[in-house]
């Protein structure tokens, strides 16, 4: 074989594993980021506390009041 074949193969050996390492490394960093996110979302420690709506009684009249006339 050649040497300039051989350098074509352990070139294209170390892109190929630099391409799956990059891959890797993205991977891991998008799940860290991921799992921050999801902790912040559906964490039960919130500073913002949501109004809560007070219940009003029906107004609809009874049947001991008379009709105005």
């Amino acid at each position: 074989m050649k040497k300039s074949t051989i350098a074509a193969i352990v070139a294209l050996l170390a892109a190929v594993v630099g391409a799956l390492v990059a891959t890797f490394i993205y991977l891991r960093r998008r799940e860290a980021e991921l799992d921050e996110y999801e902790n912040l979302l559906f964490s039960e420690d919130f500073s913002h506390k949501e109004p809560v709506e007070e219940e009003l009684p029906d107004e609809e009249p009874t049947q001991e009041e008379e009709p105005v006339l």
